[in-house]
């Protein structure tokens, strides 16, 4: 009913070895000791290493690890020099980041230097929870990590995923960041792709690009899916999808037909310069893209007890009729259990489609078109490997906007917000200036982890 599961005594589908990690703990000068010495924190690692053992995971004792204390003076360097070192001496593939305090900057600056830098494997905790040694956070954790070394943390029955389960379609989440009001005036917009590489819809590699400043449309969009279709053939012995399912994050009612003019030719033109003549002359891959909207303001109330959960429609109600659009097709879909307030739906507008309905005709007897859409949909939403439950956009959406996110964290100097004046305006000068295109160095990913879900 609630539309989750708890990993007590649960074990991953695909449980990943954890070798070779240390650990970096981060503290400062003035925070209060979180761990009384050395033989505490062991202790901490100890019950942490332990929760990943109960989950399936073969975990080693970490080689090493090292202290940080910041002094507010360069930390930026201190941090950098500390995980250069942890690398010179262990070559690690995974290092645990152990912070005394919530702290952007710090956090921003972990990332930047393993992802992009150093090319290793990176979760973060807050010393104050591992220290309690909670199984519940430790597991959350674990699911982090046995994703970033390559599991799969759950799956589903084959029978429930349809078309995905014969292995040949691939699924694509894109979304797009821009710089928000206050950012510097050479910030650009950044554009993230993901990818699923198989039937399991575990592993979703990614791409990013940068682009022009509050440019919606993705420009380098043929490159981007021409580099995971090359991934995707060498995951599957070198055959390519015979159907792409693109969900597309962030676009607007007023640009749906923006992204079929611009971005389905590029989807296209990228197609033609992957695959063969012989499969191109075929039709293949057929193509079909859904747009994911998450800002609106529709929410729907259960009528009945037996239809309520919590005050919300029970997870998995769908809404095609009466308020959804009367000459195209789209959904609502309440996919997840809100956590407290009214729940909100996503909305799925399917803008081309030349998958399920020639699949699916109208008078075919069976579930139409739109049902099937409508079921995997659902059905995928119970595959975000970083919960335990159904969320609120399904996958692909979710993870295109995640890869935005550390996006954003790689170009932090850009996209946080600058001081303003007693007016309100940037202190920096105008917000709306040229895009820094020069920044794609700061968000190209390290060749050691680019093919890894390293924004999870």
């Amino acid at each position: 009913m609630a539309g989750s599961w708890n990993m007590k005594q649960i074990q991953f589908s695909q449980a990943k070895p954890m070798k070779s990690w240390v650990f970096l703990h981060v503290d400062h000068q003035n925070a209060r000791p979180i761990f009384n010495g050395p033989d505490a924190l062991d202790s901490s690692l100890q019950g942490f290493r332990k929760t990943l053992k109960d989950m399936g995971m073969a975990v080693d004792g970490h080689k090493g690890g090292k202290r940080v204390v910041l002094t507010g003076r360069n930390d930026a360097a201190d941090i950098e020099n500390a995980i250069l070192d942890l690398q010179q001496q262990f070559n690690p593939i995974f290092i645990l980041g152990i912070f005394y305090a919530k702290d952007t900057g710090i956090y921003n600056c972990v990332k930047q230097v393993c992802d992009v830098r150093c090319g290793i494997r990176n979760v973060n905790v807050l010393a104050e929870k591992l220290r309690g040694s909670n199984d519940q956070y430790n597991a959350n954790v674990g699911l982090k990590i046995n994703l970033k070394l390559g599991g799969a943390n759950q799956s589903l029955r084959t029978a429930d995923l349809g078309i995905i389960s014969e292995g040949k379609t691939m699924l694509v989440g894109i979304d797009v960041t821009h710089p928000s009001p206050g950012s510097a005036s050479t910030a650009p917009s950044v554009a993230g792709i993901v990818a699923s590489v198989d039937s399991t819809l575990a592993q979703w590699p990614a791409e990013i690009r940068v682009q022009g400043a509050r440019q919606e449309m993705v420009a380098d969009l043929e490159t981007l899916l021409v580099s995971r279709l090359q991934h995707w053939a060498k995951c599957n012995k070198k055959t390519l999808p015979e159907n792409i399912i693109v969900y597309r994050d962030g676009v607007s009612e007023g640009q749906y037909n923006k992204v079929v003019e611009e971005e389905l030719p590029l989807l296209q033109a990228a197609c033609k310069k992957t695959y063969p003549a012989t499969l191109t002359a075929k039709g293949l891959p057929r193509l079909s893209i859904v747009i994911v909207g998450k800002r609106h303001n529709t929410r729907f109330y259960p009528t009945t007890d037996q239809d309520s959960n919590r005050e919300n429609p029970i997870p998995g109600t769908v809404i095609d009729r009466g308020i959804s659009e009367a000459r195209d097709w789209d959904f609502y879909l309440q996919a997840h259990s809100a956590l407290q307030g009214t729940a909100r739906p996503a909305h799925y507008f399917t803008v081309w489609d030349e998958i399920f309905y020639p699949r699916h005709p109208a008078k075919s007897g069976g579930p139409g078109a739109a049902d099937v859409l409508q079921d995997l949909t659902h059905k995928m939403c119970y595959m975000f490997g970083r919960a335990t439950k159904a969320v609120s956009v399904c996958p692909p959406a979710y993870y295109a906007d995640l890869v935005c996110t550390r996006a954003r964290c790689f170009l932090s100097d850009l996209f946080d917000p600058l001081p303003v004046d007693a007016s309100g305006r940037s202190i920096s000068g105008v917000t709306d200036g040229t895009a820094d295109l020069s920044r794609m160095v700061d968000v190209a990913i390290h060749p050691n982890i680019a093919e890894t879900m390293f924004y999870i």
